[in-house]
């Protein structure tokens, strides 16, 4: 009989024979007989080259993440933006549960990142999950895992985004749109730091921040039975509101600049900027899409735009078709005599202010008072044609 002794494994560097550097794990064991007499070493090398590869992919992506999410990606100098990056420096320097609100559009996921990647837990994840993307069922077992057998085709274990995240952070986007039943588990979270998989009885203990967001009236949902009021207390630790951009226009230039520098890097174009007229007519605009549309608007004009200077004709036809409107803090709707608002929106008015809008959502949008993705969902729920339909034949 044989006994062995193991020594510690060590990383070390071998020498090719073609004469380069190969990193390695080292292993090796003593060898005895059963009198205890050495009678050798048995040694292993493991070659760690694919895997240290490996490893500095995933530290130059942790890297470039905390460049994405850094303060100076969140741009704006305007009153309500310094109030952004106050809050944010404050959250960062806690482990409080923060909610996020604002439009849709308004970069609130940038928010939650700024604040992860510059707290103490920022070595470790920072998992998203869009609450409103999947199911009641799907999501649950998006975020809490599930045992083999929980569930048809749950064939092996998982573990969710709640354990994923564990050290690091968790930000659950479009909270509003969570079901009573989730509502109850997250709550259990947030109270006990513990988690249970589908198909499980075990608990298991997490350690994790939690960041929520969200482009809805919660406390509006509470009213209505629709958000657990004690839920909303416990989300709402620390709240962080991000304005809309109506709200902040001095900021539309120093966007309209850094997205214009963002698509010359891309594109290889080397466009000065909006001209005079052009910045005017960002500035008349209402901005339903908030930065997201303005971003989408700047890369829109970069398709067309064959001069050093973006025109107003580069720019998409709901923003040059726009009439000067005074900056508003409330949705603003240009047609107060047509009856039509987000409070008393039905199938059939919706449907009247698209054939109105020449099916132009957000257009709609400015009218009722409401974003063009809360358009977008109120089409796909009253299953309206999202196109024109094309005339019938006479």
């Amino acid at each position: 009989m044989v006994k062995n002794k193991k020594v510690e494994a060590i990383e070390c560097m071998l020498r090719h024979k073609d004469g380069y550097s190969v990193p390695v794990l080292k292993n090796a064991r003593l060898v005895e007989d059963d009198q205890g007499r050495f009678k050798g070493v048995v040694e292993t090398v493991t070659d760690l080259t694919e895997l240290n590869r490996t490893r500095l992919k995933m530290e130059e992506v942790s890297r470039k993440l905390g460049e994405v999410y850094r303060f100076d990606n969140i741009i704006g100098k305007s009153h309500a933006m310094q109030a952004v990056f106050s809050s944010v420096n404050s959250a960062a320097a806690s482990e409080a549960t923060i909610l996020i609100q604002g439009e849709s559009g308004t970069g609130k996921e940038l928010v939650a990142g700024a604040i992860h990647y510059h707290s103490v837990r920022s070595t470790k994840p920072l998992v998203t999950v869009n609450c409103s993307a999947l199911s009641e069922s799907l999501l649950e077992s998006e975020l809490f895992g599930h045992a083999k057998g929980a569930f048809t085709g749950a064939i092996r274990d998982r573990i969710g985004r709640f354990e994923e995240a564990e050290g690091g952070t968790i930000f659950l986007d479009e909270i509003g749109e969570l079901s009573p039943y989730i509502q109850v588990k997250l709550l259990r979270v947030l109270q006990e730091r513990e988690v249970e998989r589908v198909g499980e009885s075990k608990k298991r203990k997490v350690s994790i921040r939690i960041i929520t967001a969200t482009n809805r009236d919660l406390y509006g949902l509470i009213r209505t039975g629709h958000f657990r009021e004690d839920l909303y207390y416990r989300l709402k630790v620390f709240p962080i509101y991000v304005p809309p951009l109506r709200e902040r226009k001095e900021d539309i230039a120093l966007l309209s600049e850094h997205f214009i520098m963002a698509q010359n890097a891309k594109t290889g174009k080397q466009i000065k900027g909006l001209d005079k007229p052009a910045l005017r007519v960002m500035m008349d605009y209402s901005w339903p899409g908030n930065v997201r549309e303005l971003e989408n608007a700047i890369e829109h004009a970069f398709v067309i735009c064959t001069n050093d200077w973006i025109d107003v004709f580069d720019l998409p036809l709901e923003i040059r078709q726009t009439e000067y409107r005074p900056p508003l803090s409330v949705p603003f709707n240009p047609d107060a005599r047509s009856g039509f608002s987000a409070k008393n929106l039905t199938r059939e008015h919706l449907i009247e202010v698209l054939s109105e809008s020449d099916w132009n959502k957000a257009e709609v949008g400015r009218r009722v008072g409401l974003s063009r993705t809360a358009i977008w969902k109120y089409m796909k729920k009253w299953n309206i044609p999202l196109q024109r339909p094309d005339p019938k034949p006479v």
